[in-house]
C-alpha cells in the first residue's frame, strides 16, 4: 500500500476562482482535482492521498471535505486555519467532527511569538483533540517552533517539505543537523519526505537515489524508521520532475532498507501520525 501524504487540489474554472496559484503560474494555473491526482498517482501504485490545504480562504476546507464524500482516493484532508484568526477554535471544532480533518497547516510567522495571543491555547487545542499540524521549519524563528514543543509536548507536529534541506548529494549543513536532531527529541514530532526534488540545487532534479542519499541518510539517522513518511508535493513537484521520478527516487532508497520499513514509510507511519482509514 502507498498512502501520498501531500497533494494540493484547486480548480482556477470555479466560479469564486482560487487564491492560489496566481493566473501567471502556468504550470500550476490548472484544474487539479482528484481525477487528475489518480492520473499520476494510480499508475505508481498509490492508493490514497492526503490533500494538503493550500488556500487561504477557509471555506475551501469544506470545498475539500465536499469532495472527498465523493471520492474515496482522498483518505485525509490537512486543512489551512491560522491560528491567531478569532475564529480559530470555532472553525476547528466545525471541521474536526469530520473524520477526514486530519490537522492543520499554518505559515512559519506564528513561531516569531509564540506568547502572542491565543497561539498556545490554540495549539492545545489541536493537541486535545488528536489532530495534527503540518508545518515548514520556521527558521527564521525556530525559538518559537521549540518553545510550542515544550509548551505543548502532546502535539503531533509533522516538518513537512524536508524541512528545506538543500539537496546537493551531500551531507546537510550542521545547522539543518542540530536543528533537526533538536526537533526529534520530541517522540510526536515526525519528518514527512516532500518536495525532495523541490529542494535540489539542481534543476532540473537530478535522476537516481544516489544524488539524494546523504539528505535521506540524515533524515533517516535522525527520525529513524517509524518517523519517516512519504509526500509527493504534488502538483508543484513538477517545477522539478515528474510524479514518477519523485516516487521512484524514495522507492529505491528505502527498498535497501528492506520490506518492513518501506512499508512504514509509504503508509504505517502516516496512519498512526494522521489516524487515516481506508476507505
Amino acid at each position: 500500500m502507498i498512502i501520498d501524504t501531500h497533494v494540493h487540489i484547486f480548480d482556477p474554472l470555479r466560479p469564486e476562482g482560487v487564491p492560489w496559484p496566481n493566473p501567471d503560474n502556468e504550470l500550476l494555473y490548472r484544474t487539479t482535482l482528484p481525477d487528475q491526482v489518480k492520473a499520476q498517482a494510480v499508475p505508481e501504485g498509490v492508493d490514497g492521498v492526503v490533500v494538503v490545504e493550500a488556500s487561504e480562504w477557509v471555506e475551501d476546507n469544506q470545498w475539500v471535505l465536499d469532495i472527498a464524500k465523493e471520492d474515496s482516493f482522498i483518505v485525509g484532508l490537512v486543512g489551512r486555519l491560522e491560528p491567531g484568526d478569532e475564529h480559530f477554535a470555532r472553525d476547528l471544532e466545525r471541521f474536526s467532527t469530520d473524520p477526514i480533518f486530519q490537522g492543520i497547516r499554518f505559515w512559519g510567522g506564528n513561531f516569531e511569538d509564540v506568547s502572542q495571543g491565543d497561539f498556545i491555547d490554540n495549539m492545545r487545542r489541536v493537541a486535545d483533540k488528536g489532530l495534527v499540524v503540518d508545518v515548514n521549519f520556521p527558521w527564521k524563528s525556530p525559538d518559537g517552533f521549540f518553545a510550542l514543543q515544550e509548551q505543548v509536548p502532546d502535539l503531533k507536529i509533522v516538518l513537512e517539505h524536508v524541512s528545506g534541506v538543500t539537496v546537493n548529494g551531500e551531507r546537510p549543513s550542521d545547522e539543518w543537523m542540530a536543528n533537526m536532531r533538536r526537533a526529534a527529541e520530541h517522540a510526536h514530532t515526525t519528518m514527512k519526505v516532500s518536495a525532495l526534488m523541490e529542494n535540489s540545487a539542481e534543476q532540473p532534479a537530478p535522476v537516481g537515489a544516489e544524488y539524494y542519499r546523504p539528505a535521506l541518510d540524515a533524515m533517516w539517522d535522525i527520525f529513524g524508521e517509524d518517523r519517516l513518511f512519504y509526500g509527493s508535493n504534488w502538483p508543484v513537484c513538477e517545477r522539478a520532475g515528474t510524479y514518477a521520478r519523485c516516487i521512484s527516487t524514495v522507492r529505491a532508497y528505502f527498498a535497501e532498507k528492506g520490506t518492513e520499513a518501506t512499508e512504514n514509510f509509504f503508509w504505517r507511519n502516516s496512519q498512526v501520525v494522521y489516524g487515516w482509514k481506508e476507505r
